[in-house]
Order: structure tokens, then sequence, then C-alpha cells
């Protein structure tokens, strides 16, 4: 049985193939139009469906869209909907919604369009694909029975439970909005999830977060995790502000109130205007009051399901420091955050939970234990595409040990290997890579993305050496937990250590990405440092890359030194 996800209602379009039961292929759809998000989360988008991600998806379980028994798509309109135009199958479209008064049975004076949008979807998949792509979709229906709306916070907790290790574990949803909820706690059990309790619109952790995001002067619903990295410059000066915006009662529910925020705060800052320590002090206390809520919240949960196990999804899921700070809080025994942990995760998710139910199964078949589920290129199709661009290029003999030479004489690489990984997190498919050794590659590298001075870069390490060099470190290759640099290795690796003496590591061992682990095998061989600086293969505002040819494009329209791409070197 083929059961086909689909992400598209918000942001982070994406799609997914199971084939009873197992992930056969992932990905966004930024990944091959470019378009970063693949598109904003405004209701007049909400029509667009990830083609190009879904392309993939058939392409690589060899089949057309008339061969898929189920598809899941992540979010239900119905829930919105008056029972009432769902019978007349009616709904009145304001010309200009915004001008109009908002009735009470609608959130936003724009539902109407949205959920027409979505409701429309299978129409839409069936005859709106890009003329280019038509060889898989065409010829296609959709009846009633093949088409699943999944409710979107079902799709998250979905997303984290059933291709977590665990048989039973606590699960927890936090991110923007879906229909109604906003957070939802639950129980999974085998193939099963017990909703417990939700949150929902309009109180928000997660908009709360977007609307102090766009308050700095950065993109909501795109830009959140530039205000965690701001976090470590500044003090707390507005936690008592944040605090009285948030009302947490003692049973899993919150208000929030933040009408006044920017009395509370001051004046907005405009995109381009410089970062003072009035920022700084915004993005730390938003922090702190953000881990303190989510920690309220998992110990309410904790108290109601008595798990050992926690898993985590939602957008607010991908914050690695709240991530650690659940994880150092000792509330649960094990922690699993789903790497694509936002809404592009909800694809998954979905089609997991219609693939278990109509299948009837009860076992779990599947174990997320890698995040390599994208496009993949071999070395002839690499070559081809070299010499048709009048590339220069030489076939390296032994890809470690070059790559690691090169790395040594501080040179910046862009290294193009295998699988595309899912999800937000480059690790060592589509990454760029840089030694450590010297703090100045920080800089070196956020000069090379054009990103802002105060942004960390990430590192890499052997999964079997990872204890070695940070505090507790044993197991984390999704880069969703930071820990601490041991003290008397800081001075080893500076251009990984960020101003608060932690890093948001990956480990990785030879299983999961043999040429990745090779690499920083000889790395270690030849310095004693198993650690290499990773951050992804993307310049600003460009999605990571995906193929050859956005690999090139790339790499020779930035001051990148060097691209090894397959078994190739490129070289300036």
């Amino acid at each position: 049985m083929y059961t086909l996800g689909i992400n598209a209602a918000f942001h982070d379009s994406a799609a997914c193939i199971l084939k009873n039961g197992q992930l056969l292929a992932a990905a966004e759809d930024e990944r091959f139009t470019h378009v970063k998000h693949g598109k904003r989360p405004i209701p007049f988008s909400a029509y667009e469906l990830p083609f190009h991600a879904i392309d993939y998806c058939l392409k690589t379980a060899n089949i057309h869209l008339s061969d898929v028994d189920h598809i899941a798509y992540s979010f239900d309109p119905y829930l919105l909907m008056d029972p009432n135009d769902v019978v007349q199958q009616k709904v009145e479209l304001p010309l200009d919604p915004a001008k109009r008064l908002m009735p009470e049975k609608w959130l936003s004076p724009w539902d109407p369009l949205f959920l027409s949008s979505i409701i429309n979807a299978p129409g839409q998949l069936i005859d709106g694909y890009p003329h280019h792509l038509q060889e898989r979709f065409r010829d296609a229906g959709v009846t009633k029975d093949r088409w699943h709306f999944i409710e979107h916070h079902l799709s998250h907790a979905s997303s984290a439970f059933l291709p977590s290790p665990y048989m039973e574990a606590a699960v927890l949803t936090v991110d923007g909005r879906g229909e109604k909820a906003t957070t939802t706690f639950s129980m999974g059990s085998g193939n099963d999830l017990r909703r417990i309790s939700q949150v929902d619109m309009p109180h928000s952790l997660g908009l709360l977060y977007e609307k102090v995001t766009s308050h700095l002067g950065f993109l909501h619903s795109s830009d959140e995790y530039k205000v965690m990295a701001l976090a470590s410059y500044g003090k707390p000066v507005f936690t008592n502000a944040f605090r009285s915006m948030i009302n947490m009662r003692n049973n899993g529910i919150y208000t929030i109130n933040d009408d006044e925020m920017v009395e509370l705060l001051g004046p907005a800052r405009k995109k381009g205007d410089p970062f003072t320590d009035h920022h700084f002090n915004i993005a730390h206390s938003l922090q702190l009051v953000l881990q303190e809520s989510v920690l309220e919240l998992a110990s309410w949960l904790k108290n109601e399901t008595g798990a050992d196990n926690l898993c985590f999804a939602g957008g607010v899921a991908l914050n690695c420091v709240l991530n650690a700070k659940l994880r150092d809080a000792g509330l649960f025994k094990n922690i699993w955050v789903q790497p694509a942990a936002g809404d592009a995760g909800t694809a998954l998710g979905a089609a997991m939970w219609v693939d278990a139910t109509e299948r009837r199964s009860t076992r779990k078949d599947f174990k997320m234990d890698h995040a390599y589920w994208g496009p993949e290129y071999g070395d002839d199709e690499i070559e081809s595409f070299l010499k048709w661009t009048k590339t220069p290029y030489r076939k390296m003999t032994n890809i470690a040990e070059e790559t690691a030479e090169l790395l040594i004489a501080d040179k910046i690489i862009g290294w193009f290997q295998g699988r595309m990984e899912f999800g937000p997190r480059a690790l060592g498919s589509r990454s760029i890579l840089a030694s450590p050794l010297h703090a100045e590659m920080q800089a070196r590298l956020n000069e090379v993305k054009d990103r802002e001075d105060f942004r960390p870069v990430a590192p890499v390490v052997m999964e079997d050496k990872a204890g070695e060099w940070f505090e507790g470190a044993s197991y984390s290759p999704f880069m969703l937990f930071v820990y601490d640099v041991k003290e008397e290795k800081r001075g080893m690796i500076p251009a990984v250590t960020h101003v608060d003496g932690t890093a948001r590591i990956q480990t990785v061992n030879r299983q999961q990405h043999e040429q990745y682990y090779n690499l920083l095998e000889a790395f270690y061989n030849k310095t004693g440092v198993p650690v290499l600086i990773n951050t992804s293969f993307n310049t600003l505002g460009k999605p990571i890359v995906c193929t050859p040819r956005d690999a090139i494009e790339c790499f020779w329209s930035s001051p990148f030194d060097a691209l090894v791409i397959g078994s190739f070197l490129v070289e300036k």
C-alpha cells in the first residue's frame, strides 16, 4: 500500500511517500523551486501544492499518482467550517476580506478563501500540476475514500511518536497554530495516540515567538532561529514583561495577552537598523520565559501520563536551546524530537497516521534514525553535468583524506554527498564544512553566507568521541540539542563555541553516513580533533541546495574555496 503525505496549508510545503509503513522518500518543495519555505503562509497561497516534492516522491517509488492508495493532507478544513456551510457546500468569499467586518464564525476574515483553497486541494492535485511534471500526474483521479484531511496537530504528534524509537511515550506539540489547536498533549502507545488536552487559538506560544521575531525586525514564520541565536547576547531585563503576557494555569492550559507588547518592550526595530543591547535583552528574556513555560507544560504532561519517554514536535521543537533545557530538567528519561519538527514534518505524520489506520497495523514498522530521504546523484550523473557546464574538476582517489587536507589548510568546502536531508538542518549531505580550529572561521563563514555577525556555526562530531568534547553528549544525529563545550576543549574548537559556551552539535556514526564519518575520522587522525564546522549549503534567502546544478551555481557565486561533489573536486 502506497500512502502519499502532503503539507501545504501554511509554509514549508513538503511531501513524502510510504510503502506498507516504510518511508521511501521525503522532501520540502523549496529545494526544487528555490523559494524559501516553499511559500509565505498567507491565505491566498493555500492553493499551492508541493508538486515538485510530490513528483520526486513518486519517482523514487517508481509509481504514478494513480498508483497511490491513500493521500494524507496535514490540515482538516472542516474543523473550522460552520456545519450549515458544509451541508450547503457554500461560503461567502468577500471581494476584499481585509475591509470586511469579520463574521463571528470565522477566526479571520480570510478564512473562507483559505479553507476553500484547501477543500479544493484534491482537484488541484489532479489537474493543477506544472506541465513539465505531467508524466506522473496525468490520468489520475482522487476519490473521497483515497483523500484524508488529517488534523494539523495530530499530524505533528504522529510525526513525533510514530517514527520514534519508543513503544510508549508522552507527546507534546507546540507551534504557531493548526486549525484551532496551538499546543496539544497526547499519550502514544503502539500505533495509537490519545489526545489528553489542548490549547486553542488565539493563545499560542509559537505565535508569541513569531510576533517578537517581527518586533525585532526579522521575518516571522522564517527567522525565529535568529532570535534564539540573538538571545545568548542579552540579559533577562524583560522577563517580567513576558511573564505578564502569559498566564500559565496548573492544568496544562495557558492564555496569552500580548496587546501591550510595544508598551512593554518599546518600539519595534526596523530591518537594517543596528542591534543594540535592548534587542539582545528582548530576545534573551523571550527565550527564558519560553523555556519556563514549556517546562511547566511538560511537567504537567509528565504528571498526567507518568511516561518515561517524551516525543516533541511543532515549530517550537526546533528551538535547540529549549530542547536542551527539557533534556536537562530530567522530567523524562528519554526525549526524541522529530528532525523535521516544523510544518514539513506534518506530511510524514499525516501519512504515517493514515497508513497505520488503513492497514490496521498495531506494531511499529518504521524507526527514523536518520534524515537522508531526499534526492541523490551518482558520479556518472555528476560528472556528466560538470563536463556539460565546462566546469574544471578532477576525480579524487581518497575523498576523505584529500578533503581533510583542504580543511586543515583553512579552506571552506561545499560538501555534496548522498541523499539530501529532510528537514531544516544540513546534516552532512548538503553542507558547508570548515575547520573549527581558529576562531575567525565563524566570521568568515558568516561573510561567505552573508549572515548576521551574531549567528553561531555548529559542530559535527564523531559519535564515539562526542562525550570527550561536549558535556554529556552521546547520540544527537539531528542537531536539535545544545551541549556545553567542555571547558578544556573550548580553546581547541573556538569557531564552534558560542558566546555562552555551548554548541548545537550533530553526532554521526559510520552507519548513518559513511563518507561523512570517514572525513571526520581523517581530520581527527591528522589534527587530534574529531570535530568540523557544519553549516547549511546555501546563501542568504536561498534554500539548501538539492541538485548538482544548485551546488555549482552556489559555489561559483559565493566565496567558497572548493566543492567536493560526489567523487569530484572543483577548486577556485
